[in-house]
């Protein structure tokens, strides 16, 4: 599946140091507004400790981890939902992305420019989260315009549907509330899908902080940021994007004394990459074999026969049976010998709903 989450934020708050640490590529972070022009796209794996232990399992030819696609967006600033800064662009670029990872300052810093002058992290996510909203209020506005007389006129029911998920999101718009929040049915759900609105999308607030602030208690501004966002049951996740990407260059030795230095368990990056894997509902499953070990990914709630689809489409429309080992019985049994010894290979139909870190082998007519 290709997943993507866009990393958004005002200008100089440390998104396309984020972008450097999770691609490894080395591209323009420079002090001063609108240095990324172009979306820069970069893929990086999903954190998965089992996969070290099926690669040391099954020694495969190769090693092939989950993915996800970040996209590092050009800074927003106040009035770009009419065309301020880089306007419209930097918004159809969010409309692409499967989640939203928004960077907010969190460190005050004479030396760093701030396009609003000082550090004021709920001034700046109100910023970002108005001109999402009055971009969005725009298309619903002209959407409904072109699509009520007709719903009235022939009483289509598509169009009607179409017409009170419109109404509804209007509503929550004009006062200020992000579509997310808002309960649409399933069928206004489906009406929705194809306009991509920018305020229905996840979203992970990103906390950047100064080095000497990682291991200790929250500083002003990150407290204030979570209780700002506490109704929003969204997560905001704290890191240092400085000593991100100068983890991303260590070795895992390396990585692993410095965290240890720092006094953090784990990496902000990888708590930011898992916790963007989990507000889109994904899972994971393997394929194994000696000449591959793959991680695949898949939403939750998929049958059997639509994961076969994601490795190849072939599968999914010729689909037989699923022959499904657990992670867990993999690992307590030793290796697929002694799991089928102790009965614990199940053969699964087409409807079988997909448990993450099911290990699987599809059979299907060619």
């Amino acid at each position: 599946m290709s997943l993507k989450a866009g990393i958004v934020g005002l200008p100089n708050v440390g998104k396309s140091t984020l972008f450097n640490a999770i691609t490894k590529q080395n591209i323009l972070a420079a002090n001063y507004p609108f240095a990324t022009i172009d979306p820069n796209v970069g893929v990086v794996n999903v954190p998965d400790k089992r996969m070290d232990v099926l690669n040391e399992m099954y020694l495969p030819e190769r090693l092939i981890l989950a993915s996800y696609e970040f996209t590092d967006i050009a800074g927003l600033v106040k009035g770009a939902s009419t065309g301020e800064g880089l306007g419209n662009k930097f918004l159809s670029h969010i409309r692409e992305v499967d989640a939203i990872v928004e960077v907010v300052r969190c460190f005050d810093d004479a030396n760093i420019i701030h396009v609003e002058g000082n550090c004021d992290p709920l001034r700046d996510v109100d910023i970002i989260n108005l001109e999402l909203t009055i971009s969005d209020l725009e298309i619903v506005t002209n959407r409904l315009d072109k699509v009520y007389k007709k719903a009235m006129t022939t009483k289509d029911a598509d169009s009607l549907i179409e017409v009170s998920a419109l109404q509804k999101a209007k509503e929550a718009l004009e006062h200020a509330i992000p579509l997310r929040e808002v309960s649409f049915t399933d069928e206004e759900k489906q009406s929705l899908k194809s306009f991509q609105f920018l305020t229905m999308k996840p979203i992970i607030y990103l906390a950047n902080i100064k080095e000497d602030e990682l291991g200790l208690p929250d500083n002003k501004y990150v407290v204030s940021l979570k209780e700002y966002l506490e109704h929003d049951n969204t997560r905001v996740i704290k890191m240092c994007a400085k000593v991100e990407s100068e983890l991303s260059e260590l070795s895992i030795e390396e990585k692993e004394e410095m965290l240890e230095m720092l006094g953090i368990e784990t990496s902000g990056l990888d708590d930011l990459i898992n916790a963007t894997y989990e507000i889109l509902g994904l899972k994971t499953y393997f394929t194994v074999g000696s000449d591959e070990v793959r991680a695949w990914t898949f939403k939750d709630g998929m049958n059997a026969r639509e994961c076969a689809g994601i490795i190849h489409t072939d599968f999914e429309k010729g689909f037989i049976k699923a022959e499904v080992i657990s992670y867990q019985d993999l690992i307590a049994c030793g290796n697929e010998t002694k799991v089928k010894e102790a009965g614990k290979l199940r053969i699964e139909g087409k409807d079988y709903i997909m448990q993450d870190g099911d290990i699987c082998h599809f059979r299907f007519n060619r």
